[in-house]
């Protein structure tokens, strides 16, 4: 079979076994293997005990809070003591595997990552649905950030169960991400003509209303993109610009919420399946006191963060001096209109009839926005 360019074409099957040989190398570099019955460096069980399952998991962002206060204890500590020894898990984070975040969801479609946290504002590439509550600028705060989850999240588990053969088990966000700037920021007419680094569509489309220049880069790059001047402006979690010293290379923080970087953490189906059922109760129920406790800290941290920021308190990092910024009337009045007349506009432009139906069927009656087909 030839591609109309007269290239041959790659079949879906080569493609697959090519992307699970490479994900599988890498995962095998920083993963330490499972014996079966046997987890690593552990001793086998004797022989009237169930053998251990060891689950190999996918995390989020190496580095941040949410992986190693929250993510990498849970599965490498907590869960053993919770399942009694049946269940152990290696987890690494993605961008640590070589894994780009774009392919996360795919990935656990298809099994190759088993277990795995995908940032929606990547997986959008993939399946913009999957990105609906959490678009730039729909939720000023967490508690609004709350009830459109909610409002969407069962849409989102049957879509990512019929579409993508997934598993939902959890919904994480990190603390809000807001504007950190070189220079002066009064308000969101000050962004035009900015060059602003971004990381997912919804956000592209934001910047782009406001008359600033999208400058789209992993969140791996950010500081260095600020110290070498290919950005001047960064959108990123407010703790998050903390612990990795944007307080180093910007001076101004503008403290409006644009998105929360939401993502999910799920299963492939064939794999959730596999488990035996008591310990895919456990891990339902546990995942869920995760997820609230990532929550929490989420909230928590976003305050946290433009203190550490502003050096109103000593948080143990480099000493931050930004000017914080709140938004006014007239910048919510635009957050406001920038969303319901480009970012959902371009995102069912992207996504088609049935997101503009499933919208306004969840989180429209609740935004009070309509999307429109």
């Amino acid at each position: 079979m030839r591609t109309s360019a007269g290239i041959p074409a790659i079949s879906f099957a080569s493609r697959r076994r090519a992307v699970g040989l490479a994900i599988g190398l890498a995962l095998a570099l920083v993963l330490p293997a499972a014996v079966p019955g046997q987890s690593a460096g552990t001793p086998a069980t004797s022989a009237s005990a169930p053998a251990p399952i060891t689950l190999r998991v996918v995390g989020g962002l190496d580095g941040v809070n949410q992986f190693t206060r929250q993510e990498q204890p849970f599965w490498t500590q907590e869960l053993p003591r919770l399942s009694g020894g049946r269940l152990r898990a290696d987890i690494v984070a993605f961008d640590r595997a070589g894994i780009r975040g774009q392919d996360m969801l795919r990935l656990i479609g298809l099994g190759v990552v088993p277990f795995g946290t995908a940032l929606v504002s990547l997986s959008a590439a993939t399946d913009p649905l999957v990105g609906a509550a959490d678009l730039a600028g729909l939720n000023p705060d967490i508690a609004t950030l709350r009830r459109h989850t909610a409002a969407y999240r069962p849409f989102l588990e049957k879509t990512l169960r019929e579409r993508h053969g997934i598993e939902l088990l959890a919904v994480y966000i990190y603390p809000a991400q807001m504007l950190f700037c070189k220079r002066p920021i009064a308000g969101l007419a000050d962004l035009a003509g900015r060059r602003i680094r971004s990381s997912s569509p919804t956000q592209v489309d934001w910047i782009e209303a406001l008359g600033a220049k999208a400058v789209t880069m992993p969140f791996a790059g950010l500081a260095d993109a600020l110290r070498h001047g290919n950005a001047e402006c960064a959108l990123t979690g407010s703790m998050s610009g903390y612990t990795i010293g944007l307080q180093q290379h910007t001076q101004h923080l503008f403290t409006m919420p644009v998105t929360w970087g939401m993502s999910i953490f799920a299963a492939n189906g064939t794999a959730w399946a596999a488990l035996p059922p008591d310990q895919r109760t456990l891990l339902k129920q546990e995942l869920l006191r995760l997820e609230q406790a990532v929550w929490a800290e989420a909230e928590r941290e976003t305050g946290e963060g433009v203190r550490c920021l502003t050096g109103e308190q000593d948080c143990g990092g480099a000493p931050g001096r930004l000017v914080a910024k709140a938004p006014g009337p007239a910048d919510e009045q635009r957050r406001r209109s920038i969303l319901a007349d480009t970012v959902i506009a371009r995102w069912v432009q992207r996504c088609g009839r049935s997101c503009a139906d499933a919208w306004n069927h969840t989180i429209g009656p609740i935004s009070k926005v309509e999307a429109k087909p």
